[in-house]
């Protein structure tokens, strides 16, 4: 008898449908990283430089991508990575700055798994062993790419004795080699290393550009996004994609399906921001009995003083802005509109007042015992301030009534001394500045500074070579003691004049074209090949 079949075996039963496993969820800035070069936002000066170097075939050895953190430096070497070694839907292409991502190169470069792709942490791999390892594989051929790529990730992290290994090979690699480094601090990078290197400086962001790709992912991601909610979402990420991706991500989570301004805001703790404009219009209001309330309040509320005297700050450089014509992007509209009654409400003498008291109220509350009590004090401060006239206009008072009673001569007035008398044009400011034993401003003024502009007791001076950051202040002093009066001194980056000595290097240049092209001159040096036209310094008095 035969025994009976156990089920399962052989019978052509339906087969129990298994249960899918679920995918992880992946964040958004790693679902939404650019796979191609049109995807990456904001670098667009970048992008063309690549394309223009893999079209001619001037593809460095080694490239250097530095910016600040969420830019895209390592998405940008792994694009790079894809660029060098796609080969193309029928693997007969070559580099390329639109690599396809469908051969097996581009697939394995975005999946992580292409062996001759090497990406590395220099953070947790900084000792001059890690290098070694790089030394001696750099000679061997790549597997199966068209180059070997190393990816070298915070490399500023890499120890003295590490760069010092890497310098040959960077300076002379083998033809299938190509260096990526990303750094976030590239000041830490030795110089010997960067000379050996193509850098690109990735730019931060720009504000609308992050809101419009925030709302293009939102979209992507069935999510209705407001807009003020995504330009504050912008404005958060400060230039970073990443930053903002991740704001985005929890913004989503916090509002269920729907993002709207006010749930951002309470998310980042803008909601402190209309708190923090009243407190600052009570305090310039000269309201004392409201700003300690306001601050009070503040500190029922959790808020930091520094964090408070920042926020302070923070609404007047928005106010200065707006009232120098240059308002910052991508602010919401009653942030906007405050910013533009405080601009109207201030002077630009009490602008800098309050900035320089919030300023030294923040440095006492990082160091008193009590902040709290010390961002009070601050505050008081600015109260009494506030209704203060402005210093410029008490001068211009006080020189006016001056001049209106004539006061008889003095023994004193016969003692030399500085003087109120402004020089009348910028080689008379630097004569006085000679006269009065300033010698080696004088000489930087002259040789090493082109005029901006020349408004007495103003002087904006654009320089040739770097002067140290002090600079401004000394002079401005060396003015003041020569002059009786203060100076405003500024360094801009405008065009100018060229320096008094380029000046004079021109003049002369100029009178020695002339001479060289008198006829008798001509003649001269066609009768006597051999000689020369002396400078005009050195005949001087002969």
């Amino acid at each position: 008898m035969d025994e009976p079949e156990s089920p399962g075996l052989g019978l052509d039963l339906p087969e129990v449908p298994q249960k899918a496993a679920a995918s992880p969820y992946r964040v958004l800035a790693r679902k939404y990283r650019p796979q191609n070069f049109s995807e990456l936002i904001g670098q667009d000066a970048m992008v063309q430089t690549l394309a223009n170097a893999i079209a001619r075939g001037r593809i460095a050895h080694a490239f250097l991508l530095t910016g600040v953190r969420g830019v895209g430096k390592t998405s940008t070497a792994r694009l790079v990575a894809k660029a060098l070694n796609c080969v193309g839907p029928d693997g007969q292409g070559g580099p390329t700055i639109a690599p396809c991502g469908v051969c097996e190169q581009c697939k394995a470069i975005a999946e992580g798994r292409h062996i001759d792709v090497i990406e590395m942490d220099a953070a947790s791999h900084t000792g001059v062993d890690d290098v070694r390892e790089i030394i001696d594989a750099v000679r061997y051929a790549s597997v199966n790419a068209r180059y070997k790529i190393y990816i070298i990730d915070e490399v500023h992290m890499l120890s003295k004795s590490a760069f010092n290994a890497l310098l040959k090979t960077l300076e002379e690699p083998p033809e299938h080699v190509k260096f990526l480094f990303a750094t976030t601090e590239v000041d830490k990078v030795p110089l010997t290393v960067l000379s050996r290197t193509q850098r690109f400086d990735l730019k931060r962001i720009p504000a609308e550009k992050l809101a419009a790709h925030f709302a293009d992912v939102s979209e992507a991601e069935g999510v209705e996004v407001e807009e003020d909610a995504l330009r504050m979402i912008a404005r958060a990420a400060e230039g970073s994609a990443r930053d903002g991706l991740s704001i985005l991500d929890q913004a989503i989570a916090h509002g269920g399906g729907t993002v709207t301004a006010e749930q951002v805001r309470d998310m980042l703790g803008l909601a402190d921001r209309g708190r923090i404009r009243r407190l600052l219009e009570h305090a310039l209001a000269g309201d004392a009995a409201s700003t300690l309330l306001d601050l009070d309040e503040a500190h029922d509320l959790g808020m930091d003083p520094s964090a408070l005297l920042r926020g302070l700050m923070e609404e007047l450089h928005f106010a200065t802005r707006t009232k120098a014509g240059a308002a910052a992007e991508g602010l919401p509209a009653e942030q906007r509109d405050a910013a533009e009654r405080l601009a109207d409400q201030l002077g630009w003498g009490q602008i800098h007042r309050v900035w320089q008291m919030l300023l030294k109220g923040l440095a006492d509350v990082q160091i008193a015992p009590d902040p709290r009590e010390a961002a009070m004090m601050a505050l008081l401060r600015l109260i009494h301030a506030a209704d203060l006239p402005d210093p410029a206009a008490v001068l211009s008072r006080l020189s006016g009534e001056a001049a209106a009673a004539p006061v008889a001569p003095s023994a004193s007035s016969k003692l030399t001394g500085p003087t109120a008398q402004l020089p009348s044009d910028f080689p008379a400011l630097i004569a006085l500045l000679e006269k009065n034993g300033k010698h080696q401003i004088a000489v930087q003024l002259h040789d090493q500074v082109g005029l901006v502009r020349f408004a007495p007791p103003e002087l904006v001076l654009r320089p040739t070579r770097p002067l140290g950051g002090d600079w401004p202040r000394d002079l401005g002093a060396a003015l003041k003691a020569a002059t009786g009066a203060p100076w405003q001194v500024s360094l801009s980056d405008e065009a100018g004049e060229p320096s008094l000595l380029d000046q004079e290097k021109m003049a002369e240049e100029r009178v020695r074209s002339e001479v060289l092209a008198d006829p008798a001159v001509r003649a001269a040096f066609e009768a006597f090949p051999d000689a020369t036209l002396e400078s005009f310094a050195s005949t001087k008095g002969a």
